[in-house]
């Protein structure tokens, strides 16, 4: 079939390169933006992310983090690594929520650990000695998502998939299916309620070497550091409802802040950089990945999972792409 794929995230072209494995005429249009994904860290947690009430989200990410291994195997330099994720607070109030959030977790029978103090601290000395609990996962993984869309690209090129400029309104477009996978622009394109939450990101270098991945809890708050295995270490990330592209102070502040609170080797770092990103959410958080309509299948609103659920949703597509034959 004649497939159009509107979105050249990672979404898009994951859809559109295991469509045109499939064989299918595949061409992907891009209004060439940089989408959520040049801001988001790449983490593949499905347990230190797991939500309360989010069990179907749950399971998907689970299931999709599963197939990341063979999937970044296939693409091939990806910056795919098992990091496990350590979850840890800061005050008592903070070790409570994690306590909690463990006994959550151990409902859905996801694999969680709890840690003394002292384990914490053997798994990552740099943590500040105030942490004196906390939690501890393996099946947790990371992701480069600015390396996945290279990859990606280089991969839906070497498939033979074309490429076309922006979509403003899908009776432009020419295909047996059309795949939507525009983000917070899907929005625009098919009338679903998917909006925009804004979230800064920032990146640092030569701080402390840490191996896992870091789940904060800090005053209430939420923090991550996700150290990568080139030495870089993203911090993350605030959550807004305004769509001011530009990065704020507060928001800086706040997150050096509270990575400071939790490894206080971080205030030694480089700041390298500052992105704003916009993740397109849903209202029940759970990504949209269906037929629309006779001919549109779209694959959006995943929120803060999009690189989490990347081989999940592409495979998904495929399946309803074929079945409209």
């Amino acid at each position: 079939m004649r497939v159009a794929v509107v979105g050249a995230g990672p979404i898009g072209l994951a859809c559109a390169w295991r469509l045109a494995q499939r064989g299918h005429a595949v061409t992907v249009h891009s209004d060439g933006t940089l989408g959520a994904w040049h801001a988001a860290a790449g983490m593949l947690a499905p347990v230190a992310e797991a939500a309360f009430g989010e069990h179907r989200l749950t399971e998907l990410l689970v299931a999709s983090v599963r197939a990341w291994p063979a999937f970044a195997a296939e693409l091939g330099d990806v910056g795919f690594a098992r990091s496990g994720s350590l979850l840890v607070g800061v005050t008592p109030a903070d070790q409570a929520e994690i306590a909690r959030y463990r006994s959550y977790q151990d409902s859905l029978g996801l694999p969680v650990d709890a840690l003394s103090a002292v384990e914490v601290r053997q798994r990552e000395p740099a943590l500040q000695p105030g942490v004196r609990a906390g939690a501890y996962t393996e099946i947790d993984a990371q992701v480069d998502p600015r390396r996945l869309v290279e990859r990606l690209t280089s991969a839906v090129g070497a498939a033979g998939v074309a490429t076309a400029g922006q979509v403003r309104d899908l009776s432009e477009v020419d295909a047996d299916v059309t795949v939507v996978a525009a983000g917070c622009g899907t929005a625009a394109l098919t009338g679903l309620p998917i909006h925009p939450v804004r979230g800064e990101t920032l990146r640092l270098r030569g701080g402390p070497k840490l191996t896992h991945l870091i789940r904060g809890y800090v005053h209430g708050r939420h923090v991550y550091l996700v150290p990568r295995p080139d030495g870089e270490l993203v911090v993350g990330a605030t959550s807004t409802e305004d769509t001011d592209p530009r990065p704020s102070a507060g928001g800086v502040h706040e997150l050096l802040s509270d990575a400071i609170a939790l490894v206080p080797g971080v205030r030694e770092a480089v700041f390298t950089e500052v992105t704003v990103g916009f993740r397109p959410a849903t209202p029940d958080n759970l990504p949209i990945v269906d037929v629309v309509r006779p001919g549109l299948v779209v694959a959006a609103g995943h929120y803060r999972n999009g690189i989490a659920l990347t081989p999940w949703t592409a495979e998904r597509v495929v399946t309803l792409v074929e079945a409209a034959r």
